[in-house]
């Protein structure tokens, strides 16, 4: 094919209540090409998994269209779904069965042979590990197994596109890390991957390229370096002992430093950008002590992730989780015909 494997254009969406009215897209247009892992990040209501439910097929947009390798969405969904999977912030499994009996029902669910689907689930256990414990029932499952069986449940059918709503959420890091691999390898297989994340440090290590969301659209987009590189220099970063000097400590920073500094979790850490990384920590450290500031630590670095974050939507990623609560929960892996 050619062009982009999903193509998004004008997307709008709003959401109607007798109380109020929510405006999830107004207008968006995404580009995802085949073979890569696309993030995208956003604060809280920034649209992200209106996205992600426009595309999976469980609400249709008000205007514009969407497409994945050339099928409208809206006009053919059951084609759609027979080439997509699905996993989001909460496994869709059943804790009664065990997770080969998970796996199997997923395969007759989408209409393949018995033996097919016990050679599917069969296929599934190694890569996940859960070859141990396929004869278990999911109630004595860990989070990050009832996950990865998840996850595997959306493979099923061999999907060209796989959407991953904050598919890490609660995990622990060893479970995280683990994941990050199962995806590294789908792609490598030529999986295509739509992920939504809440942890910057996610869409960093996974993410090829990064389409940040806000007030219901793009604002921005490109590879991970590409985006920090774009806000170049250094970063002067203060915790103080007390957040009753922020004032202060604010007004020295802006001093000697490159525009307005922003306030991190609980107005205690600030940072800025600054030209002559080493000498402006020196002059910022030697006036904070002179306007008798005191610090719990302080130090420099070059723009990460969530330096892009903040400096285009004016939000911490602490503050951006939790995405649309107002206008609906995430997708859901069984949501609209167990679409996975």
């Amino acid at each position: 094919m050619t062009g982009p494997l999903i193509g998004v254009e004008g997307l709008t969406k709003t959401y109607r209540s007798r109380s109020r009215t929510v405006h999830a897209l107004s207008g968006l247009d995404l580009a995802v090409p085949e073979g890569i892992v696309k993030g995208l990040l956003g604060p809280n209501g920034a649209g992200k998994t209106t996205v992600v439910k426009v595309l999976t097929t469980l609400i249709t947009p008000d205007a514009g269209t969407a497409r994945i390798d050339g099928v409208d969405v809206v006009a053919h969904p059951a084609r759609i779904r027979r080439m997509i999977g699905a996993s989001g912030q909460y496994a869709a499994v059943d804790e009664n069965l065990t997770g080969t009996e998970n796996l199997r029902m997923v395969g007759r669910l989408y209409h393949l042979g018995a033996a097919t689907a016990r050679r599917r689930a069969a296929e599934l256990l190694e890569p996940f590990d859960l070859e141990e414990a396929g004869d278990r029932t999911v109630k004595g499952y860990s989070g990050g197994m009832r996950r990865r069986l998840d996850l595997a449940g959306a493979l099923v059918i061999r999907p060209r596109v796989l959407f991953l709503d904050e598919p890490t959420t609660g995990l622990d890091p060893r479970s995280r890390i683990g994941l990050w691999d199962v995806i590294r390898s789908l792609v490598q297989d030529g999986t295509t991957v739509l992920l939504t994340t809440q942890y910057l440090e996610e869409a960093d290590q996974l993410a090829d390229e990064i389409s940040v969301i806000d007030d219901r659209n793009v604002i921005a987009a490109g590879p991970p370096d590409e985006l920090k590189t774009r806000l170049g220099g250094h970063r002067v970063v203060v915790v103080l002992q007390d957040g009753a000097d922020a004032a202060r400590a604010s007004d020295v920073l802006a001093r000697h430093g490159e525009g307005t500094p922003t306030f991190g979790e609980q107005g205690r850490e600030l940072h800025i950008p600054v030209q002559e990384g080493p000498q402006a920590l020196q002059r910022i450290l030697a006036d904070l002590d002179a306007q008798g500031v005191g610090l719990h630590d302080a130090g420099m670095r070059r723009p990460a992730l969530d330096d892009v974050f903040l400096s285009l939507t004016g939000h911490t990623t602490a503050q951006a989780a939790g995405d649309e609560k107002a206008s609906g929960n995430a997708v859901s892996a069984t949501g609209g015909g167990q679409h996975r």
